[in-house]
């Protein structure tokens, strides 16, 4: 079929992933095992690979019972009742949360201390977003869209965060319309910029290629905010968690196949795809 082939330069891990899969492989390389608290990342292939070295992902049930060992916290961060629980038991955690992440947490706890009600702009399911709650003592109200936000009683004065990984354009479209209804708004834009300002650069490398395949796990809410930035500007986006769900009737001879993905998608993956995709 002969498909001319480019890896985005600028996907990836971002660094707070970049320092939690290296303080896992620097632990292996003197344990035969490291317990994780959830995925270390959202990516089932990256996950499988540390694995298959000895990390063991448990939940917050297994930790309540884990006595002595030493557990790694991820980049998302974890609510205070987790350090409670680390101290009671006896745990050493080996903690890589990330400082965006860390950094939030705390100005949403000194928020809170002063008597602010928080709304967290974010998905109430994510790891990340259980963390900040926590900061709230669970008071916090988390939703994702307009709509789901006006479902709550509101006070005329909205104090706004946003977990780090939302779309600072959907962010910004929200502050707009709160203010137009006449509210009051303290928002505070908390989106990471090296998650933010990949939608301009995907944005552009999405439309220099015929088709693009972009590469996440499918738990990843950083890969499916991305993944629309690049269908919005080439329909021809295909999203994939592995080579193997490459389909050859996708393209045609001799098209421009651009290869981008999510900040919790490492580079070897997405040169697999790459590999898959000059040999159709």
């Amino acid at each position: 079929m002969s498909l001319q082939v480019r890896i985005d330069p600028g996907s990836g891990f971002c660094f707070g992933v970049v320092y939690a899969v290296q303080m896992a492989e620097s632990f292996l390389e003197a344990s035969s095992y490291l317990y994780c608290l959830g995925d270390i990342v959202h990516n089932e292939a990256e996950v499988q690979r540390l694995i298959d070295k000895g990390l063991r992902i448990i939940d917050h049930d297994k930790l309540n019972h884990l006595r002595d060992e030493a557990v790694l916290i991820r980049a998302h961060g974890e609510p205070p009742s987790t350090y409670r629980t680390a101290l009671a038991n006896n745990l050493t955690l080996i903690d890589a949360s990330c400082p965006v992440v860390l950094k939030l947490q705390n100005r949403i706890k000194s928020s809170y201390d002063r008597g602010n009600s928080i709304f967290i702009f974010g998905k109430a399911t994510h790891a990340e977003v259980l963390g900040l709650v926590g900061q709230t003592q669970h008071n916090a109200v988390v939703f994702e869209s307009l709509e789901e936000l006006l479902k709550h009683p509101l006070p005329q004065h909205i104090t706004i965060y946003s977990q780090t990984t939302q779309s600072a354009e959907k962010f910004y479209q929200l502050r707009q319309s709160l203010v137009k209804m006449g509210f009051s708004i303290d928002a505070h834009d908390t989106i990471c910029r090296q998650v933010s300002n990949r939608d301009q650069s995907l944005h552009h490398f999405a439309t220099q290629h015929d088709q693009v395949v972009f590469v996440a796990g499918s738990k990843s809410s950083n890969g499916r905010t991305l993944y629309e930035v690049c269908k919005s500007a080439n329909t021809n986006s295909h999203f994939v968690s592995e080579p193997q769900a490459i389909q050859v009737e996708w393209f045609g001879a001799n098209q421009t196949v651009g290869i981008c993905g999510a900040t919790s998608t490492p580079m070897w993956l997405m040169q697999k795809v790459r590999d898959v995709l000059i040999s159709l």
